[in-house]
Formats: structure tokens, sequence, C-alpha cells
């Protein structure tokens, strides 16, 4: 398995020290792992100003010092974007080197982040439009290895705003998919919905689909995950949903240069472990 998409105490939110998802990757059988930190340059969010580069550097070759000999340790990020932060953006990435960098969109209009209140008083084409808008704008920056979670604000979609269904958006998701291929841009399979709300990945195989008919085969695959007992976590379903929707390799990263590395081929490295 390899699971680009794990957080440390360099994020916010998350209190898991490296050595310790390290030692968690190691038993559920992850081949690699990137750290992947918020990078956060809007103000309102919990981890504006927090992470360090330098510790965060200081503590991955301490892990890989320890664990290098038994896992793939990748210096990675997670870096917030819309067009209101785009050229905070540019500049931190400009200043600082990582393996794989995902760009992910977590704040709609006026900086206010994708939580259920923000559906207050807007239908969900008020919400996904602008959302799937500001995605595209971040593929279009070539800035990013992966595209996070594609489909989020279906996370935090209260029922009073009615049924997502990403058939609604087509013609968005085609024009994000469509540069995608075009900037050989990968995006990310968030297995963390198949454990918490919505029950099912991000984006769901319908999404999976669209993007493979119109000839994408780049993808990585992401825990998101805060805790040590959730990395790796449901990576084998999701091979089996990419292989469905004709899918067959999964991207790895070193120093941002990217090579496949078929699912069949993860799937005997596993099975040989």
């Amino acid at each position: 398995m390899l699971d680009y998409h794990v957080h440390t105490t360099q994020s916010a939110d998350c209190n898991t020290p490296m050595r310790v998802s390290c030692e968690a990757a190691i038993r559920a059988g992850v081949a690699e792992i990137a750290f992947t930190d918020h990078i956060e340059h809007e103000p309102a969010d919990m981890s504006f100003g927090f992470y360090r580069y330098d510790q965060y550097l200081d503590e991955l070759e301490q892990a890989r010092g320890e664990f290098g000999d038994r896992l793939v340790i990748l210096a990675g990020a997670e870096v917030d974007f819309n067009r209101g932060i785009q050229d905070d953006v540019e500049c931190f990435l400009a200043k600082h080197a990582f393996d794989f960098v995902i760009g992910s969109v977590h704040y709609g209009e006026s900086g206010e982040i994708i939580f259920p209140e923000y559906f207050d008083n807007r239908s969900l084409d008020d919400v996904f439009l602008a959302y799937f808008e500001e995605v595209h704008a971040a593929v279009e920056t070539g800035w990013f290895d992966s595209i996070g979670h594609i489909d989020l604000p279906k996370r935090y979609s209260p029922s009073a705003a009615g049924a997502y269904d990403s058939a609604r958006y087509r013609d968005s998701l085609t024009m994000i998919f469509q540069s995608m291929v075009n900037r050989r841009v990968s995006f990310e399979i968030n297995t963390s919905g198949l454990r918490q709300a919505p029950r099912t990945s991000m984006p769901s195989a319908q999404i999976v689909a669209l993007y493979s008919s119109l000839g994408g085969e780049l993808v990585t695959i992401g825990s998101d995950s805060h805790v040590p007992d959730t990395i790796g976590a449901g990576f084998e379903r999701t091979y089996d949903m990419l292989e469905l929707c004709g899918v067959h390799a999964v991207s790895r990263f070193r120093d941002r240069t990217r090579e496949q590395i078929q699912i069949s081929e993860l799937r005997r490295r596993s099975r040989s472990t």
C-alpha cells in the first residue's frame, strides 16, 4: 500500500507523532507513506501559521533513520488552495521543497470553510459549482502533484440541502478532468469517506468512471489519517473500485517525479509479505 495522505503533529488538527504513524504503517503493511501536513494560508483556519517546515524536516529525517529500512517515507504537504490566497500559495511552494504535494480546496467564498453551516441559504448548486471552479483553478496552476478529495462538500452536506448527485455536475467535472489529463496531474482517492460520512470514497466510483472514460489514468490513494489506526484503511476496497472503473495503476512519487505501479503488482507484493 502507498498511503499518500497522512497527518502529523505539524497539523493543528492532529496529535499523532510521525514515528507513531510509521510504526502503525509498518503493522498495516504500508510500503510507502507521505506525511502531508496542512499548509494553510487562509487566516480563518485553525492551522494558519501553525506549520514549521524546518521542524517537519527534522522529524522526517529522524523517522527515516529509524524506519527507513522498512518504510519509504516521503516529504509531503497538503496545501490548501483558493484563488483568494493563490499568491501566498505560489510563494510558499517556490521556497519549500517536497517529494509530493496535494492541492486541496477547503474554503468557499469569503474564506468560509465548507462545513454544514456553509450550506445555510445556499443550494447544492451554489456550493458545488463554486467549489469545482476552485478545483479547476488549482489544476490549472500546475503546482500540485495530486488534487485532494475532489467532491469534499458531500461530506458536510446536511440532509436538508437535498441529495448530492455527481451526475448533475458532469460538465464541471469533465472540465476538471480534461485539464488533469492535459497537464498530467493525478487526483486523489481519499478513503476517509469510507469510514465516516459520506460512507463512500472521495470521489466516488461514478466520478472515477467519468475520469477513466476521458482518458484519465493517474491517481493517488490516501487515508487522510489523523490517528494511527486508520493508516492504509480502505485500500483493498479502493483497488477493487479503481479496477472496475478502468483505472489499473497508482501513481508513486520521488522528488516530484511520478511513476506508475500496477494495482496487480501492489496486490502481489501485499500477498508476498
